[in-house]
Order: C-alpha cells, then structure tokens, then sequence
C-alpha cells in the first residue's frame, strides 16, 4: 500500500498557481474547477505542530481536477518535472483509463505540466499522452521530451495567472474539427 511522506508535496507550488488561477476563473464566470483530494488515513501525527507525519492512500485517485468551461466537461492532471522531460512514470494506469473514459463521453482530458528548469508550462492532450504512453508499455521511451511539446499548446503565465484556458480552447477547436471530419 502506498503511503504520503513529504515527497507527496511535489508540485505544489505548481498546484497553488493552478488553484489561483482556477479560483480568478470562477470569480469571472468563465470556469469552475475542483481540486479533487487524494484521500489518505493517517498513521501518524506530531502531537505539537498537529499534523501528519505519515499517511496511507486509502485508494487510487483520479485526476487532480475536474470542473466545466463554457458548458464543456473537463478533467486534467498536474505535473511538474525538473528535468527536460516528463517520466511516465508519474502517470498511473488508472489515471489513463479515467481520462480515456472521460473522452469517450465527450470531455476534454489533459495534463498541465509545467518543466521547471525550462520555467515553461503546456497542455499534454490525452491524445497525445496515450500515443507515448502506449509506446512505453510496447518497450518505447520512458519519458516525453520537453522538444515533443507542441508550441501552439504552450502556456502562458502572468504573476500568479496561468492562461491555461487558451490552450484548453484550442484543445476543443482541434477535437471538435477532428469529430466533424471523422463523422464525414
């Protein structure tokens, strides 16, 4: 069973500008997105400062965020590397198959990863994730270079503000083009 110590804060600065900026998009009607909590049991506590030293995860979550933009339905992950790539490794199997069954009913699914060195943020299609990820299970690379991020998908970040719904918008025009053409 796996269980929280302090690496299970990484990225939370990532997370703190996430949840800023999701709380500005609430704020001007464009956008309402929950932070889904990962529930754990704790374990142990320090009596003095009350809080937990160690923790179980008492099952597997999802994704970190779920809400609606503009009446679309959208599920996303946040990731942070400080290297010049993404390790799969930090993606679960049952993270792809929720997002996979949350694109079959029509939502938009993605990671936001921000590289850290690089100082750079972008949107990761699930589309685009499963190609690599499915490529790792057959014995392919482990990771996805900052290189294969697309530019048209980076983020662009403004104090505390991370502009994210630019690429979500260009994510949908991309999805729903592609439906039209496959319904053709």
């Amino acid at each position: 069973m796996a269980h929280w110590n302090s690496r299970g804060l990484r990225g939370s600065s990532f997370e703190e500008i996430i949840n800023f900026t999701n709380e500005r998009y609430r704020q001007s009607g464009v956008a309402l997105f929950q932070k889904i909590p990962t529930p754990i049991t704790p374990v142990r506590m320090d009596e003095q400062t009350r809080t937990i030293t160690l923790a179980y995860f008492e099952k597997q979550s999802t994704v970190d965020y779920i809400g609606v933009a503009q009446g679309i339905p959208i599920a996303f992950d946040a990731k942070e590397t400080a290297g010049k790539s993404l390790p799969l490794q930090n993606i679960h199997a049952h993270q792809m198959a929720f997002m996979g069954e949350f694109r079959r009913q029509r939502g938009l699914s993605f990671l936001l990863v921000h590289f850290s060195a690089a100082d750079a943020y972008y949107l990761l299609p699930f589309e685009t994730l499963k190609i690599y990820w499915e490529n790792a299970a057959r014995g392919g690379r482990k990771s996805i270079p900052l290189a294969a991020f697309e530019e048209k998908y980076s983020i662009r970040q403004t104090g505390n503000l991370l502009h994210y719904l630019e690429a979500v918008s260009l994510y949908l025009e991309e999805t729903e083009k592609q439906g039209s053409e496959e319904s053709c």
